[in-house]
Parts: structure tokens; sequence; C-alpha cells
């Protein structure tokens, strides 16, 4: 009777199993019939045997997800021995406000030690390599220049060309990628710590795509040896929503698709909305009282923004937070009649471009845009259709430089 009973309640439970199972499978295939669209990191099965038996060391942040959880927690939990975690701006878990130096540290959570490549050590060094057998990019980029992941992303294929190290680059959809857009920056009087790269302001490409760039286009002193999983069926005019918010002000899905026409404005004296909770979705500045209605008063945000362009100021401008992205989606275009218009209703102009920090004939706008040419322009009152026109041929000449690196149509 026992043994009968035994066997029924095991029976019962692998039958619960299967069915279990079953409608787990059945759902993520639900899921992924439903979203289309399935991330390098989300297809395990293509790289996990990849990362069996090897030290790994991870590139990540707090977009690095495999499903809903951490891909640090996920692969440790698969089994995979991740020795340390190297962390961009905003930190590893995505919590330093910009700009901010962020230092090493150990993850509280899972103990790993891990190293900051934004400050004074950008770059893996021979040593931070050196017990690693292979190194995984895994974070989420949103396709503008002046953000500075791809900044990270060369400088970690830099080291690990230089230390025979190979780099698996685990893809994910650029929300930006169907805009290809701004002035080519070719100038290197314009780098900066927000621009390294001979792109336009909107490069519309995938991180996989674009560490592909670097490769063919010569940017590092030996080629990296790379290997990506692709995403899913992705191509650069499907739209997406970034399941994690990609850093701290970028934390709406309007603010991902604005963030290339309004981060124009740093560099200027507008606020962008940094220093309240609508950052990149709202513009405007003490200045303009009695020009626009809407108004906002930007403050410290700990982990946002702690020193804000006119912080504790009531300020008055623009709110796009409900604006209709399909126009710039068809016109695959960045917005520039934003920064023509407010820095025609601006009463100071003089003071409208802030001055660059070590040189005052390259402003702060300047190195933000990679030229100080549309400075000029704006100045001058030159209309947006001669503007667009200025960026010609640069711009289709990257045009046909970046297909040769297009993994999606």
């Amino acid at each position: 009777m026992t043994k009968l009973i035994v066997i029924l309640f095991w029976t019962v439970l692998s039958v619960g199993t299967i069915e279990c199972t079953a409608q787990t499978a059945s759902s993520t295939q639900r899921k992924a019939g439903e979203q289309g669209i399935i991330t390098g990191a989300d297809q395990t099965e293509e790289y996990l045997p990849l990362l069996k038996g090897k030290r790994i060391g991870l590139v990540a942040n707090q977009s690095s997800i495999i499903g809903t959880k951490s891909s640090v927690d996920s692969l440790l939990s698969l089994g995979i021995r991740v020795v340390k975690v190297f962390g961009p701006e905003h930190g590893f878990r995505g919590n330093a406000s910009n700009g901010a130096v962020v230092k090493n540290e150990t993850d509280a959570k899972t103990g790993l030690p891990i190293i900051s490549l934004y400050g004074k050590n950008q770059k893996p060094t021979k040593e931070q390599l050196a017990d690693i057998d292979l190194l995984v990019f895994d974070i989420q980029d949103v396709g503008c220049r002046y953000y500075t992941n791809i900044n990270t992303l060369e400088y970690v294929m830099e080291a690990c060309g230089e230390n025979d190290k190979e780099l698996l680059i685990l893809d994910r959809p650029n929300p930006n990628g169907y805009v290809v857009d701004g002035p080519v920056m070719t100038d290197d009087r314009f780098k900066s710590a927000i621009g390294i790269h001979y792109t336009p302001m909107t490069h519309g490409m995938t991180i996989g795509e674009f560490a592909q760039y670097l490769n063919g286009e010569g940017y590092l002193p030996k080629k990296c040896k790379i290997r990506i999983v692709k995403v899913a069926n992705y191509d650069h005019d499907t739209p997406y929503v970034l399941p994690v918010n990609p850093s701290p002000n970028l934390n709406t899905p309007q603010a991902v698709l604005l963030f290339p026409s309004l981060c124009m404005f740093e560099g200027t004296a507008i606020n962008e909305g940094r220093g309240t909770y609508m950052p990149f979705t709202i513009l405007g500045a003490p200045a303009l009282k009695g020009k626009y209605s809407f108004s906002y008063k930007p403050v410290g945000i700990p982990g946002m923004s702690e020193r804000p362009n006119h912080k504790d100021s009531v300020c008055y401008g623009l709110d796009l937070r409900e604006y209709d992205i399909a126009p710039l989606r068809e016109s695959r275009q960045i917005n520039l009649a934003w920064l023509i218009e407010l820095y025609n209703a601006y009463p100071d102009k003089a003071h409208f471009f802030a001055p660059g920090r070590a040189n005052q004939d390259i402003s702060a706008f300047d190195l933000r845009i990679g030229t100080d040419q549309l400075r000029k322009q704006i100045i001058a009152g030159v209309p947006e259709a001669e503007i667009r026109k200025s960026w010609e041929p640069g711009l289709q000449q990257f045009k046909d430089i970046r297909k040769k690196y297009l993994l999606y149509p």
C-alpha cells in the first residue's frame, strides 16, 4: 500500500512537472512570438558552452539581464565561474550620477570584485585581465556618440587586443537604431570623454555592430578577437522598449527616444530635465519666464543629478512627455527645431552656449556635437534645411561605411 502511494505520488509529481515545464516553454514561446526580439543574453544555449570551465570576466551594469535576472547572478547560478565584473559610467548597479567618478568596490550581493571603467581606469589593465580566460560584454546602448558605453566598448576591445583575450558580445537592440543623423565628428579638437568616434551624433548601430566598426575602421592598435551572439528577430526599424532603464536619467521609454535630440541641450543655458524625475522629456530655463507657461523646478537628486543646471530655480519651457515620436521615426532624424526655437526665445543669447572648461574657443556644446559649426550656424540664424544640408556629404559617407558592419537589416 505504501509503495503504491509512493508510485502514485511520483507519477502525479512527474506529470505536474511535465505540465509545468510545458507551460513554461509555451509561455516563453508566446512571449517570443508576441515581442519577437530575443536579446543575445537570453539565448543562453548559444554561449553557455563557450563559458563552461573558463574564468569569466563580465562587463556589465543594471541593464545586463538574462530574462528578468541580473546576468551576473544568472551565470553564477548556472555554474559559470565569474571571477570579476567591470562597470561603466553609473557603476555596475547603475546608481551613480552622470559624470560621477565610480570607485572599485566589492559587490555586496555576490562578493565579486567590481572594477570601475569610469574615472582614471577607463581601460582594463593587464593585471586585471590576467586571471580571465574570456571577457563577456553585455551592456545596453542607446545609439548616440555622447552616450559613453561605446567609449567603454572601445577601451575594453583595446585591452583585449593587447592582451590576447577574446571578447564575447551579447548583443542588444538599439532603441534608436532607425536614425543615423547629425554632424560627423572629423576634427580631433572635439574629442572628449563624451565623444571619441568619427561618427554622427546618432550612429544607428547595435553594440555588436559598433564593435565590428571599431575593428574594421582602425580604431584599435591591434584588432580584438570578438564573437557576437546576435539579437534574434531584430532589424533597425523594429521598435524596442528597454526592459531596464539604461541609466538613471533615461528612466522612461520617452526619455530614451528623445535623448538623441534633447542631450544636445547639455552645454547650453537650457535644463533638459536633470534634477527632476522627468529627465530628457522636458526643457526649460528661468530666463524663459513669460514665454512659456509650462514650468518646473530642478533640485539635487542623489543617484541622478546632484547639481543640475538651474538647481532650485523655476524653469519655463517645453513639456515633451506626451510628444508623438512617430514623426521622428518617419523622418529618421533628430529634432533640431527645438534647439533653434529655444535659442531664438532666449533673451541673453550671448550666454546661451556655455563656454568650454579648458578651451574657450571650443564650448561644452561643441564637444557634445563634435563640431563648432552647428553652434555658429544657430547663432547666425541659418535655416534648419541649410544646416542639415551642411551635414552632407559626411553623413552619407558614414552611412556607406556603416553598411559594411551591419548584422541586421
